[in-house]
């Protein structure tokens, strides 16, 4: 709860409880006024035309309110105090403590074993739909049991968690191995670990695999934890890992009419140093050079990486069989497929990242 404030020349302080004190500057306060006049409710935007707002503002007056859930400012352009909840202003710290106990569980393949299995029924409620996005969220991917055998299928589940992004494959396709197309997964040889779309500037966050005809030998689908391998590398050789933090790779595809072409570390992170995203395929790795000691330097951390990713130890396998449909992070879990001899047929979409965060946020999960 806030506790105490302090206005300052140009700033607020806000004391909390349990917490260190904060000094807002009015100028963002004023900002971020969300009262009648400057916030529209029913679209969450604001009104406010920010450039029009005097830089050197003063706070009028300042009082807290129901004992520290809100603090109620007046300002001298405004003809009513705004209200600012406590919790706006504790999530808006700029050294906001985050929890150090991650919610999401890190696996190897003898750490995971039904749990990763859901009914499709369970997933319709709300209750159980919001289950399904929490474990998808702690463990990266999810084998979905008892679906229809058809396109109609992916469809729902892919609407229910956001939309169907459309790609260079079509938004909903249907694929079995065709020596046509110009890509490795249209084969029947084995497919190493990898994920898509190292090509694209926002490579897809979900992808959707459902068995809809399976009478072969072989091609068990594989998944391997990104993070489980970033957490290997960064103990074993802390140098090795802040390499692949920090040089971009280069990935391209070129074939069916296109020449797409994007780079990224292979460990991507975000200002508190925390892995955002894990981006790694050999299959599309473009040519790009540096010098030689570089060069050295980065060869032997993707071998390294890839090694691991082929490890036994670090794969999760599982043949999937007609109504299972195998659902995983693209940003996190690398995937796979054992070569196989015989008729498999699939079917399957990607979702955008953006659109599975924000399910996952508008049911609390995060």
């Amino acid at each position: 709860m806030i506790t105490k404030i302090d206005i300052l020349p140009d700033d607020l302080q806000v004391h909390f409880s349990g917490e260190n004190s904060e000094i807002f500057p009015n100028i963002w306060l004023r900002d971020h006024a969300k009262d009648e006049q400057n916030w529209d409710k029913r679209s969450s935007q604001r009104k406010t035309f920010t450039a029009s707002l005097d830089l050197n503002l003063k706070i009028k007056n300042a009082e807290i309110l129901e004992n520290g859930k809100y603090l109620s400012i007046a300002w001298p352009d405004l003809e009513k105090p705004v209200q600012y909840s406590f919790e706006f202003l504790i999530n808006n710290k700029i050294d906001k403590k985050r929890e150090t106990k991650s919610k999401l569980k890190i696996w190897g393949s003898n750490e995971i074993h039904q749990e990763i299995f859901v009914d499709y029924n369970s997933i319709l409620s709300n209750d159980g739909f919001k289950n399904f996005l929490k474990s998808l969220h702690t463990y990266g991917f999810l084998v979905i049991k008892n679906c229809e055998t058809n396109l109609k299928c992916v469809e729902k589940i892919a609407n229910k968690i956001g939309y169907v992004r459309n790609s260079i494959f079509g938004g909903l396709w249907s694929f079995e191995s065709d020596e046509n197309k110009a890509d490795s997964a249209y084969t029947q040889e084995e497919l190493r670990p990898h994920t898509d779309s190292t090509y694209s500037n926002d490579a897809p966050g979900l992808q959707l695999l459902l068995c809809c005809d399976y009478d072969a030998k072989g091609g068990d689908s594989i998944m391997v934890d990104g993070l489980k391998i970033a957490k290997t590398i960064k103990k074993e050789d802390p140098q090795m890992y802040d390499l692949l933090t920090k040089i971009n790779v280069k990935g391209n595809y070129i074939g069916d009419g296109v020449f797409l072409e994007a780079e990224r570390p292979i460990f991507k992170l975000n200002k508190n140093k925390e892995i955002t995203q894990v981006s790694f395929n050999n299959y599309d790795r473009a040519p790009f050079r540096f010098e030689k000691d570089l060069t050295l330097k980065f060869y032997e951390a993707i071998k390294k990486f890839d090694l691991l990713a082929n490890n036994k130890d670090y794969q999760w396998r599982h043949i999937l069989k007609p109504g299972e449909l195998l659902i995983f992070n693209n940003w996190r879990i690398l995937h796979g497929r054992g070569s196989f001899s015989g008729v498999r047929k699939m079917s399957g979409c990607y979702i955008n990242k953006e659109d599975f965060d924000s399910s996952c946020k508008m049911n609390g999960i995060n």
